[in-house]
């Protein structure tokens, strides 16, 4: 059984989807394991990780204004301190995940065809994410 780590940092442009499923392949390739798991962790309260298709982008617009309805900017909320897009973005990440499990099989990520993992930055303006990346398997 063998491990592998990495520290993959995100540059998001604000709010929105931000998909890295290629950053994954690459690690997993160099990491070059056959089979096993990867586990995948978003390190911050106001962003979060989805599997979710990355085919139509009408898909994500639609979660973004589900999200967007979930979760209102302006609402009456004790937690502003950053500003109005402070609480929102702590229910999003809330009801989202900070952590993925993705198998590894025969040396790719067994993701579903039209499957994808993203970052969901939930605040307005551009932030540098970091997703921390452990495989293990042989």
């Amino acid at each position: 059984m063998r491990q592998a780590t990495r520290l993959l940092k995100i540059e998001t442009g604000g709010r929105g989807f931000h998909e890295f499923t290629p950053a994954l392949a690459d690690f997993l390739r160099s990491a070059r394991m056959g089979e096993g798991l990867l586990t995948v962790f978003c390190r911050h309260t106001s962003a979060s990780l989805l599997i979710q298709e990355n085919a139509d982008p009408s898909v994500l617009r639609d979660l973004e204004n589900v999200f967007a309805r979930l979760a209102p900017e302006g609402a009456d909320y004790a937690h502003d301190t950053e500003g109005p897009d402070d609480m929102p973005a702590h229910i999003r990440a809330a009801l989202t995940q900070t952590q993925l499990s993705i198998p590894i099989i025969g040396g790719a990520l067994a993701l579903g065809t039209w499957q994808g993992a993203f970052l969901f930055e939930h605040r307005r303006r551009p932030h540098r994410r970091e997703i921390a990346l452990h495989a293990i398997g042989e």
